[in-house]
């Protein structure tokens, strides 16, 4: 699979099929394999370009232990843009703190994007209650390194929400791959062992920062704010509805809750097709 140089870094990253540049970065403990459920039904009518952001899974050397900036990430993705789609602006889908990747990408460097999709961003600064919130991410990582993964995770779900239920996603999808495989396990493997690096070295990090939100207005034609039809009443859903709300582009919502992508795959994207089908049509006329 091929790799990119980057400052301090090396990136590895997927492709699949043809068309415009599709960026889809992942969030939390994720990687590549994020999308390994949706970009099968992206890949006929886009090159989707999965990758493990620095510090993350086969991304990781160098990284580990490290804090991380989002604005060093945004780097890294104008890169790899640069790689991947030289001469046309690209489309970018990303998911949680990917998301928040993807908005300093489009406050930075619009000329390189076509649409921009931010689902769930945790930025925390956009909502009245910020403080409650960090104080509670806080909490996490504290947790995380007086009780381990497991209890800070449940702090983590706890501060989330509880989902409201979806409906199934009950289409077939040929190209899953089902529990039980040695991939999905590899991709279980993977996550776990970023987890402490997101916990202590990015999630106060990346939910910390603020977006340039004048930068933002001047493209927000650009972007789409996206939540998850069952957690878009909870917290990582919230500062996508004041993007929404303050840009007047409406609040996208996607099928299932902040992990969608893995819950609910099939119909997550059909919408996300037709979302960045209408940008296309847009741009056509």
């Amino acid at each position: 699979m091929p790799e990119l140089r980057v400052p301090g870094a090396t990136l590895y990253y997927e492709k699949r099929g043809t068309g415009p540049a599709l960026l889809m970065i992942p969030g939390g403990g994720g990687d590549a394999a994020a999308f390994d459920l949706v970009g099968p039904d992206l890949a006929d009518r886009f090159t989707v370009v999965a990758v493990d952001p620095r510090g993350k899974s086969r991304s990781a050397a160098g990284e580990r232990g490290r804090d991380q900036r989002v604005e060093v990430h945004s780097d890294d993705m104008r890169r790899l843009l640069a790689e991947v789609s030289p001469s046309e602006p690209a489309f970018v889908f990303g998911s949680s703190s990917g998301a928040i990747i993807a908005l300093d990408l489009l406050a930075r460097h619009p000329e390189r994007l076509r649409l921009v999709v931010a689902h769930e961003p945790p930025t925390l600064g956009l909502l009245p209650d910020a403080d409650r919130w960090r104080a509670a991410f806080a909490g996490v990582a504290e947790t995380f390194g007086r009780d381990g993964l497991d209890a800070a995770m449940t702090a983590l779900g706890t501060a989330a929400g509880q989902e409201s239920a979806d409906e199934p996603d009950d289409e077939r999808d040929g190209s899953a791959q089902p529990d039980g495989t040695p991939a999905t396990a590899e991709r279980f493997r993977r996550m776990r062992e970023n987890m402490p690096q997101f916990l202590e070295r990015e999630l106060r990090q990346f939910s910390g920062y603020m977006p340039d939100m004048d930068a933002l207005a001047a493209h927000s034609g650009r972007l789409v704010p996206a939540c998850g039809r069952a957690s878009r009443d909870l917290l990582l859903a919230r500062p996508a509805a004041v993007l929404a709300e303050r840009f007047g582009t409406g609040l996208v919502e996607l099928p299932g809750g902040h992990v969608g992508l893995s819950t609910h795959p099939v119909r997550f994207a059909k919408v996300l097709r037709r979302t960045l089908a209408a940008a296309m049509a847009e741009d056509a006329v």
